[in-house]
C-alpha cells in the first residue's frame, strides 16, 4: 500500500475552472501521489469515461474512486474511499480484493475504531471545520477529533473540511498525515503552486 503523506487531491467539477484533468494534470506537477475522483452530478456512463481517461492520466500514482465501487472495478482503480452510508466495508473488499486500497470516511473516534478494525487502509477524518464543498458534510469537528483518533489509531489520517493555508498546521500539528483543501486549491489563481504551499507547510512540519 502507498504512504498516505502530503496533500491529497480530490476532484471537483463544480468549482473547477480549467476542467477536471487540467486540475488533475497541475495536482501532478505539484507532486500528488494521491488523486480521488469524486463526482455527484453525472451518469453513470459519464463518470465512467471520465474516471476512464483520469486512469490513464494518474499512471504513477494512487487513483481512488468516491462511493462508487461499480466505477472503481470498471476502470480498474486503485482503490476506492467509503462513506458511512455506502456498501459496508467487509462486502467491497470480497469484491474489489485484498491488493486494492479502502479509505473511509468517519466522523468520530467510534466510526474509526470500527473501520480500522474492518481493515481500512486509511481514515477521511471530517469535516474538520466548516465547509461548503460537500452539502451533506455535516457539523465541524475540529482538530480535537484528529487529536483523539490519532491516539487510538495506526493507520494513516486524511483530515478534510475547510482547511486552508491559515488552519493547515493547526491539522497537521494534531495528528493529520495527509489533508485535502479542496476549496483553496481550485479557487486560487494556480492549482499546482497552490497545492506546493500546501506540500511545503506540511514539510516544514
Amino acid at each position: 500500500m502507498p504512504k498516505i503523506k502530503g496533500f491529497y487531491f480530490i476532484t471537483d467539477s463544480g468549482l473547477s475552472r480549467k476542467g477536471i484533468y487540467h486540475d488533475v494534470k497541475e495536482a501532478l506537477k505539484a507532486g500528488v501521489k494521491i488523486v480521488q475522483y469524486r463526482e455527484k452530478d453525472k451518469t453513470s456512463l459519464e463518470m465512467y469515461g471520465q474516471a476512464l481517461k483520469l486512469r490513464g492520466i494518474c499512471k504513477n500514482v494512487s487513483f481512488i474512486i468516491n462511493d462508487r465501487l461499480d466505477i472503481a472495478l470498471a476502470v480498474d482503480a486503485d482503490g476506492i474511499h467509503l462513506g458511512q452510508s455506502d456498501l459496508p466495508y467487509k462486502t467491497v473488499r470480497k469484491i474489489i480484493g485484498k491488493n486494492k486500497i479502502i479509505g473511509v470516511t468517519v466522523h468520530s473516534l467510534k466510526e474509526a475504531l470500527i473501520a480500522q478494525k474492518e481493515g481500512a487502509d486509511y481514515l477521511g477524518v471530517s469535516p474538520i471545520f466548516s465547509t461548503k464543498t460537500k452539502k451533506d458534510a455535516g457539523i465541524p469537528k475540529g482538530i480535537k477529533l484528529i487529536r483523539e483518533i490519532k491516539a487510538e489509531v495506526k493507520i494513516p489520517l486524511v483530515a478534510i473540511g475547510g482547511i486552508n493555508l491559515k488552519n493547515a498546521s493547526l491539522v497537521v500539528k494534531a495528528g493529520a498525515d495527509s489533508l485535502c483543501a479542496i476549496s483553496a486549491v481550485l479557487g486560487g489563481k494556480d492549482t499546482k503552486n497552490e497545492i506546493i504551499k500546501f506540500n511545503n507547510l506540511i514539510k516544514s512540519l
